[in-house]
């Protein structure tokens, strides 16, 4: 065989192998957009024509602020919502929503709350990818508890060690996406978990007061990194 048309055959073959690599890589970074960063337990997604169980009538159209009319779980049920609910289209950007949380973020944590808020949200870059896809997100959550590694620490905790009305509550839930891939409709849905940590006015009565001493008057004070809660 000719050397020459060997190393042309070679180079065509690379070229073709390359090209091909290049348009798989290309589809699996729209796909990625559309899915968000964990890849633990792929979901592949399902066109959809209009609201089903997983896709609500309506995401907000804009941040909106926190309001909680319960208790301690509640409020951690708000802040759950607030971090997990956007949508691309708005015309907000992911210091808009985080800002609906520094709202209600305890002073002394401030800056610790607002690095863990921004840890959850795209950042701007992501954000821009995800507004070309009309991406919006949203939580259901499934379960929430106080949970027992937290239980033991208040056991535990010396006097004055853990402010009275602080009180961690797990998430477990459903991070659900919408949005379009071209013309088509796209519906994706990954498992978190995470850990709010709360402080809560402690009542203040004559009375003794209650196991749990806490009002409905509550601060954020940190999130646990996501899907590494307290259990």
């Amino acid at each position: 065989m000719d050397p020459t048309a060997h190393r042309r055959r070679t180079v065509l073959i690379a070229a073709i192998v390359g090209g091909l690599i290049l348009l798989l890589l290309i589809g699996v970074g729209v796909y990625g957009l559309i899915r968000g960063p964990h890849t633990a337990e792929p979901t592949e997604p399902t066109s959809t024509d209009g609201p089903t169980a997983t896709s609500p009538a309506l995401v907000p159209a804009e941040p909106e602020p926190l309001v909680a009319l319960g208790g301690p779980e509640d409020f951690a049920v708000a802040v759950a919502e607030a971090l997990f609910t956007w949508d691309t289209t708005s015309g907000y950007g992911p210091a808009d929503y985080a800002q609906m949380l520094a709202d209600v973020t305890a002073d002394t944590e401030a800056d610790a709350a607002a690095s863990d808020v921004r840890a959850y949200l795209p950042t701007p870059e992501w954000w821009a990818q995800l507004r070309t896809h009309q991406t919006r997100q949203w939580l259901t959550i499934d379960t929430i508890e106080i949970p027992a590694v937290w239980e033991h620490a208040v056991a535990q905790a010396a006097p004055g060690q853990i402010p009275d009305g602080t009180v961690a509550y797990t998430i477990s839930g459903t991070r659900h996406r919408t949005g379009y891939w071209g013309a088509d409709p796209v519906t994706t849905t990954h498992p978190v978990a995470f850990t709010v940590f709360l402080v809560c006015t402690p009542e203040r009565t004559s009375a003794p007061p209650p196991a749990n001493p806490i009002t409905d008057d509550c601060l954020l004070l940190r999130l646990s990194q996501l899907d590494n809660p307290l259990r």
